[in-house]
């Protein structure tokens, strides 16, 4: 099983730890192997969230977002998206910027590090509102019981979620406006590039997001419809009604959800595109050592769906989701102040280590009492 799932992660890790010795020697194989490691530890929770919403769909859909996906996660995210970057944040075209990332890459690291501020806007809205529909959706099963029952209450408010995020990033631009001006202006638009750029971080979930849900709550209804009618036509003939059937989304529904999980995978894979500048300003480095991490994430979603680890260890989602709204806040606060790429690994690796502890503490429990009520009788 492992091997079947991880068997694309493991070749291309050979084929791209033996390119990167040809490139550039043995050091350039210790630079791939650092940035593989640091992409899986920035982009876990990463796999987490992607599972919960890759279990409703279709095998089909499912070889879609392990082939199409893992060359947009890998080329286009890691490869493609710095060079897209500084071509419109420096008005440059393609070829040129090509040009600086192969050729002058002391100026190419520059003008990403320039665009910052607009890449963890837009990345960090996004992000700050899947964390917030999370937690103020009331659940079944809590994890934090004592956090998630007030603020489920509070999520009866229409369009809370939204409220807040706009609060938060009205924050974040005044902040960088305040610190503008305290220096004499010299980044006075910046306040502004971060306004726009957070909106259209929030523009895009609602819009991605809401086609998703949209099209799966149809076909739920559709799919509850047809279920209702054909046990009706059989229940005499089986004695009584059938056990309810799980249908994967196919479709327009997994569409968009594909869209949306790529949404995410870009807005995950911000932090360790700009992470990799603290290792290499090599863009062939950078998309290799990337690129691998990126697909073993993608194989670590399969697994967790096909060995059902999220039904199994139910708080799983709820750390991811908190480890979202921990990245979303450090991804603002950069737009400001600098943040060790050590912490925002950590920060994720903690929270997810934590609910899958909690995890196994609840099935453990459930187990004894299973145990004492099978003794009793």
């Amino acid at each position: 099983m492992v091997l079947k799932t991880f068997g694309w992660a493991f070749g291309f890790t050979a084929l791209g730890l033996a390119a990167a010795v040809f490139y550039d020697g043995w050091a350039a194989l210790g630079v791939v192997a650092i940035l593989t490691v640091l992409e899986v530890s920035l982009s876990f929770d990463n796999a987490v969230i992607n599972a919960g919403i890759l279990k409703k769909m279709s095998a089909f859909w499912q070889k879609i977002f392990l082939t199409i996906g893992v060359l947009i996660a890998v080329f286009g995210m890691r490869l493609a998206f710095p060079v897209v970057i500084v071509a419109v944040t420096a008005k440059l075209s393609p070829v040129k910027a090509v040009e600086l990332a192969v050729n002058d890459k002391d100026q190419y690291q520059q003008l990403v590090t320039d665009a910052h501020p607009s890449i963890a806007a837009f990345g960090g809205m996004f992000l700050l509102m899947i964390f917030l529909n999370f937690i103020f959706e009331d659940r079944e099963i809590k994890w934090l019981g004592w956090i998630e029952r007030p603020l489920a209450r509070l999520g009866q408010v229409d369009m809370l979620s939204v409220c807040l995020a706009l609060i938060v990033l009205l924050i974040a631009s005044m902040t960088v406006a305040t610190h503008a001006h305290q220096h004499g202006g010299e980044h006075a638009d910046k306040a502004q590039t971060v306004l726009t750029s957070g909106l259209a971080g929030l523009v895009t979930y609602l819009i991605v997001g809401g086609l998703s849900s949209y099209f799966e709550n149809r076909l739920a209804d559709e799919e509850e419809a047809q279920e209702k009618e054909a046990e009706a036509r059989t229940a005499s003939a089986r004695g009584g009604k059938g056990g309810p059937s799980i249908v994967a989304v196919t479709g327009k529904a997994a569409f968009f959800m594909f869209l949306y999980l790529e949404v995410i995978d870009a807005s995950f894979s911000f932090d360790g595109v700009i992470g990799a500048f603290a290792i290499t300003n090599d863009i062939v480095l950078m998309a290799l050592g990337l690129g691998i991490g990126a697909l073993y994430v993608r194989s670590l979603t399969v697994y967790l769906v096909r060995q059902g680890t999220l039904d199994d260890y139910v708080y799983l989602e709820h750390g991811a989701h908190y480890a979202i709204g921990a990245l979303a806040v450090i991804l603002l606060v950069t737009i400001q102040y600098q943040i060790s790429e050590i912490i925002t690994g950590l920060v994720g690796v903690v929270l997810i280590g934590w609910s899958f502890w909690s995890s196994v503490r609840r099935n453990r429990r459930i187990a004894a009492g299973e145990a004492r009520a099978s003794d009793a009788a």
